[in-house]
């Protein structure tokens, strides 16, 4: 079984997300900001990294950085979820490093697609 964590500040969006990850197979982590996210993702490396962007305490851009510093996460696949969409917070997030980058709102199936993908 894959093990997902997901980093997202907003509980609804949190839960909702989770329990479509979790119905579709996935273990999933969550964390409720991107301090605990790395915290957890450090005691289990996860096979993928879902991620919000605007987060208090560390956000997804300082996420994706430290993930990407660290040589045991290095290479975890990651993706943005984000209320963000201009271009060029698409840029900047695909420039850093990140996988995919889905923008909020979002349906169930373009989430399992973009996980699917990014896991094989």
């Amino acid at each position: 079984m894959k093990h997902i964590l997901l980093i997202e500040d907003n509980n609804e969006i949190r839960e909702n997300t989770a329990e479509i990850l979790e119905l579709a197979g996935y273990k999933v982590r969550t964390a409720e900001n991107g301090k605990v996210g790395v915290e957890l993702a450090l005691e289990q490396r996860p096979d993928l990294i879902i991620c919000d962007i605007m987060m208090p305490v560390l956000d997804g851009y300082a996420v994706l950085h430290l993930i990407n510093k660290n040589k045991d996460l290095a290479g975890v696949p990651f993706i943005f979820l984000t209320a963000k969409a201009e271009r060029n917070d698409f840029r900047k997030g695909m420039e850093m490093g990140a996988d995919d980058y889905i923008t909020k709102p979002f349906n169930d199936i373009e989430l399992l697609n973009a996980v699917e993908s990014r896991l094989k």
